[in-house]
């Protein structure tokens, strides 16, 4: 009985530690005060005066822009990859998911740096295409991870006899494979989309002036000074983030679900 309580409260003192300091932020967003001091009664104005900010609006377009265009382009190549990762003999098929794992395994900031370097050697000049180009290059392996438990559990001989019936490699793939992928694919869009309007790191050093999106934005305020805005900008940050990962996680569940009722 001692020794299930202490894990309880174990637990119950980590989740706290992590998820406080939000509760926190998300309580005083709806503060009428500017002070983190005392309270001063409830008031949406810090979010009316949110969206009524041209600056921010404008950050938002970029972070939405930019996390909805990599997001697809991401989505399409990984998929592709994936496939042809999938068709590949066991040893090519090491080779190529180890090199697939470095980008998720090396720390943001070496991605960032060396991303940068690599614009201003081919000379594109930062900003928008190379935000772009970046969140591009960082979405496709989480795309590929996603996919490829999919293909395992797909019927290798299903397309082969759609082909012997005469469809075409497209139709074949359009109607046999794709609708067997595709809880993976949307898995792999929607974590995509994410950490896409996450990430600030790898952004911070690929973009350029005049070009920014909300996490830059949000650093960028707070060493000016605690604005009440930053609260209201946060939350929402936090809301909508969480959102889709509670879809994505509700996805991935019910996908192993169907895979073990199929087993």
């Amino acid at each position: 009985m001692v020794k299930n309580f202490l894990k309880k409260f174990y637990i119950f003192l980590v989740f706290l530690f992590l998820y406080a300091p939000i509760i926190v932020l998300i309580i005083f967003s709806f503060n009428n005060s500017k002070s983190r001091g005392h309270w001063d009664g409830l008031t949406l104005k810090w979010y009316i005066q949110l969206f009524q900010d041209p600056q921010i609006l404008k950050t938002i377009y970029y972070t939405l822009a930019v996390a909805v265009l990599s997001s697809l382009v991401a989505t399409i190549f990984g998929t592709a990859a994936a496939l042809g990762i999938d068709s590949m003999t066991r040893f090519r098929k090491t080779v190529v998911m180890n090199i697939t794992y470095l980008p998720v395994l090396n720390p943001d900031i070496v991605t960032g740096v060396s991303l940068m370097l690599l614009f201003v050697f081919v000379n594109i000049k930062l900003g928008f295409i190379s935000l772009l180009l970046a969140h591009i290059t960082f979405n496709i392996p989480y795309v590929i991870l996603s996919v490829l438990p999919k293909l395992k559990q797909l019927n290798k001989h299903l397309y082969e006899a759609a082909l012997d019936l005469g469809a075409t490699p497209f139709y074949a793939f359009k109607k046999v494979i794709l609708p067997e992928i595709i809880p993976g694919v949307i898995t792999g869009a929607l974590l995509a989309f994410t950490l896409s309007v996450d990430d600030f790191v790898i952004s911070f050093f690929t973009t350029g002036s005049g070009v920014s999106n909300l996490s830059i934005y949000i650093y960028s305020m707070a060493r000016r000074g605690i604005n009440p805005e930053i609260n209201a900008l946060s939350t929402l940050m936090f809301v909508s983030v969480l959102l889709l990962l509670i879809v994505v996680d509700r996805r991935m569940s019910r996908d192993k679900m169907k895979g073990e009722n199929r087993a």
